[in-house]
């Protein structure tokens, strides 16, 4: 596939996968309600976009390292909160 047909895919893909995961952080920070979120299904997820956002890095591809780097930053706030509900 060609570098430019890969980006024409490859950014709108990780504008709608984090734009998408921004209303459950949103929604997580300003009601500090967790109780319908799973601790090991997040606990997974961050881990995953941790992997994904490490791949990106290691394959220099922009659209996974922004999209991976945004996410994780979001999915990392979503899981610091669950687990301080845990407390």
């Amino acid at each position: 596939m060609s570098g430019e047909l890969s980006e024409m895919i490859g950014y709108p893909a990780a504008i709608l996968t984090t734009v998408a995961f921004v209303p459950q952080a949103w929604k997580s920070w300003r009601t500090r309600d967790l109780s319908g979120i799973s601790l090991p299904m997040y606990a997974l997820f961050t881990l995953g976009v941790a992997l994904w956002l490490a791949y990106g890095l290691l394959i220099a591809s922009t659209p996974i390292v922004i999209g991976n780097g945004i996410t994780l930053m979001l999915a990392s706030v979503v899981l610091w909160l669950k687990l301080g509900e845990k407390r």
